[in-house]
Order: C-alpha cells, then sequence, then structure tokens
C-alpha cells in the first residue's frame, strides 16, 4: 500500500516536471524569432566603400579646382599690378632742356616768318642803291648770324651730351624693372617707358641735326650773300666816274729842293 502511494507521487511528479518542460524552454525556443540579427553583405559592402570613395574624389576635386582658381586670381592680380617706376619726369625734363636750348637760338630763331624776313633783307641780292657802309654793315651781320648759329649748335651739342648720363641711368632702371616685373602689365609698362625714352634720344638727335643744318646753312648763306655783295662792289669799282679814278702819286716829297 506504501509502496503504491509512493509510486504514484513519483509518476505525478514526472508528469507535473513533463509539463512544466515545455513552460520553461519556451522563452528559449521564442528568441530567434524576436530578435534582430546582424547580416554581413560583402556585395553591399564593396559598393559603400566605392561609393564613399568617389565623394572623396570629388571633394579632391573640388579642393583642386578652388586652389587653381585661387592662384589664377593671384594670378591676374599681379599682371594686373602697376609699374612702381615711371622715369617720365626725368625724361620730360630731359626734353626740355633741349627745348629750351633750341628756343635760345641768336638773332634767327627757328621760325618761318622770321628766316623769310631775313633772306629778304640782309640774305638777299645786294642793293644797287645801298651805300657802301649800308653793304659792310649787312655783311657784318650775316658774319654774326652764323657766328651765332655755330654757337647754338655748340650749346644743343653740349646739353644733348649732358643728357646721356640721365638717359643711361634710366635705361639701367627700367630694365631693371622689366626684367624683375612679376606681372605681365608691369613688364608692359616698362616696355613703354624703354620706348619713351628712346622716343626723347631721337627728340635729341633731332635737335642736334636741326641746329647743325641751321649753322651750315647760315654759313653758307653768308657766302652766297657775300659773294652776290662781292660782284656789286666790283661793279661799281670798276663803273666810270664813280669808280677808281687814276691821279698822279707822289711817293716822296720835294722838301729838300
Amino acid at each position: 500500500m506504501t509502496r503504491s502511494v509512493h509510486s504514484r507521487s513519483r509518476a505525478m511528479r514526472v508528469a507535473a516536471a513533463l509539463l512544466a518542460t515545455p513552460v520553461a524552454l519556451s522563452p528559449i525556443l521564442s528568441t530567434p524569432a524576436a530578435a534582430q540579427w546582424i547580416v554581413y553583405d560583402p556585395t553591399n559592402y564593396v559598393q559603400n566603400v566605392l561609393s564613399a570613395a568617389r565623394a572623396l574624389q570629388q571633394i579632391n576635386n573640388q579642393i583642386t579646382s578652388l586652389q587653381n582658381e585661387a592662384t589664377m586670381l593671384i594670378n591676374q592680380a599681379r599682371n594686373l599690378a602697376s609699374l612702381p617706376y615711371s622715369s617720365l619726369q626725368q625724361l620730360q625734363q630731359s626734353v626740355q632742356r633741349t627745348q629750351q636750348l633750341l628756343s635760345q637760338a641768336q638773332r634767327i630763331a627757328y621760325d618761318v616768318q622770321n628766316i623769310d624776313q631775313a633772306f629778304q633783307t640782309t640774305y638777299g641780292n645786294a642793293s644797287m642803291s645801298a651805300s657802301d657802309q649800308q653793304l659792310v654793315t649787312q655783311a657784318r651781320e650775316r658774319w654774326q648770324n652764323t657766328v651765332g648759329g655755330l654757337q647754338d649748335a655748340m650749346r644743343v651739342q653740349a646739353g644733348v651730351i649732358g643728357n646721356i648720363d640721365t638717359n643711361r641711368t634710366q635705361m639701367s632702371a627700367l630694365v631693371g624693372q622689366s626684367q624683375g616685373a612679376p606681372g605681365a602689365l608691369q613688364a608692359m609698362q616698362a616696355g613703354n617707358q624703354l620706348l619713351a625714352l628712346q622716343a626723347q634720344q631721337l627728340a635729341d638727335l633731332t635737335a642736334v641735326v636741326s641746329a647743325n643744318g641751321r649753322a651750315q646753312a647760315l654759313a653758307d648763306a653768308e657766302r652766297a650773300a657775300a659773294a652776290e655783295q662781292g660782284r656789286e662792289q666790283r661793279r661799281r669799282f670798276l663803273t666810270p666816274g664813280s669808280g677808281y679814278q687814276a691821279g698822279n702819286a707822289r711817293m716822296f716829297s720835294n722838301s729838300g729842293n
């Protein structure tokens, strides 16, 4: 009797344990359905890496483009920068000195009306009615004009020689500015100033040639007028009555007789 009771109670405990087993295992069985597992997809990973690389390359390209634009702007600023050196004042002073020497021409100046008037009077044909004293006065005036023209030519030459040192200094400075110019505009402006220097030198050369030509022309005009005046004086000398009259000449006095 007692044994059957023990057997029955053991069977009931086993049955209770079997009934309780599904309840205890149910959380374990239900966990995979409720949890979210992380799945590794190699293809998707590679695509993500390539997309990130392309984005990084685009950013690098944009940075390079911005750097190039900044460099271009810097170069444009350099090309537009003005030359900080100017030789205009020195060149103008050289031209003014030469012009001042030309304006100080003696007697017959560089004036068309003045020249025409002088060649109608002083350098014209010798007047047959002019006195000998008037002929001598005109000859002396022509000689003074020639001497004055020669002096003016030498003064202009001296002034141009004085400009050579200034021109040498300016040329050296402008060449240095041109070679060291960081931008196109500065190099162009230095080149323009070099052309201005050459123009000033050509102006000096023109002044020297003009002064020498004036002096030579005055000398030639004086010779031509002197030849004309000589013919007139010879005519007067050979004209009967008013020319040379022969007479008796006494070389020794007769005080001893």
